[in-house]
């Protein structure tokens, strides 16, 4: 399922040569010479006859995701985070938005590839919630993060995960996704364990009350400026 390969410009490291570094990165099909494989997934450019394909794996990075948004059966942002600048102004992210709610909530696939930019989805009952990431990364990655969020707030909503009660529990539902996701690195995949970070110190009589309501506060801000940047 996962697309990692991805053409780039690649200088062979000195002590592989152009064969060894691709022999290390192309996988072919069986019958398939590994240079016909490279040529089939990453063709040469312009003026590069008899050359061999230059490309390698997308190089790993901590910030997978891009953003992480939830909307109602009707198109419309109840919760949302970009993490990096590809939309930067609010008019641009709600344009966004709009279009892959157009492309998806018709469909009962569970990915999408739009905008270049991968972007896995699932709904539940009026809500449809989203993890986006750029077009080379891996989607087993992105739905894990899906699935994490999805199962995580579903817990805190007491399986109620729909429209009504994510608006009473929005401090809650920024929480959780603070715990899976910061900065656009995913910091957890598991949703007991999120919901464990979030209710831990609770549990252990570790927050008083005026602790509760700093960490409340905080997550009332992240809605404000997600709501108004």
């Amino acid at each position: 399922m996962g697309r990692g390969l991805t053409c780039v410009p690649l200088e062979p490291p000195p002590d592989q040569g152009a064969g060894g570094a691709l022999r290390a990165r192309v996988q072919p099909r069986p019958g398939v010479s590994w240079k016909e494989e490279a040529w089939r997934r990453c063709p040469p450019g312009p003026g590069a006859k008899g050359a061999l394909p230059r490309c390698q794996l997308q190089e790993p990075s901590l910030y997978t995701i891009k953003a992480v948004f939830i909307l109602d059966n009707d198109g419309h942002r109840l919760l949302a985070k970009y993490y990096d600048d590809t939309f930067p102004s609010m008019k641009e992210q709600m344009a966004f938005e709009k279009n892959v709610f157009n492309k998806t909530s018709r469909t009962d696939s569970e990915i999408a590839f739009f905008g270049g930019m991968t972007i896995v989805y699932k709904s539940s009952i009026d809500l449809f919630l989203y993890v986006v990431g750029s077009s080379h990364e891996n989607e087993l990655m992105l739905m894990s993060v899906l699935t994490c969020l999805f199962e995580s707030l579903n817990h805190v909503l007491r399986k109620n995960l729909e429209k009504r009660w994510l608006l009473e529990n929005m401090d809650g539902a920024f929480l959780v996704l603070d715990e899976i996701v910061d900065g656009g690195v995913i910091l957890e995949s598991d949703p007991q364990q999120v919901i464990q970070k979030v209710n831990f110190r609770a549990d252990d009589g570790g927050l008083t009350e005026q602790s509760v309501a700093q960490v409340l506060q905080s997550a009332k801000e992240q809605i404000k400026w997600s709501l108004l940047k």
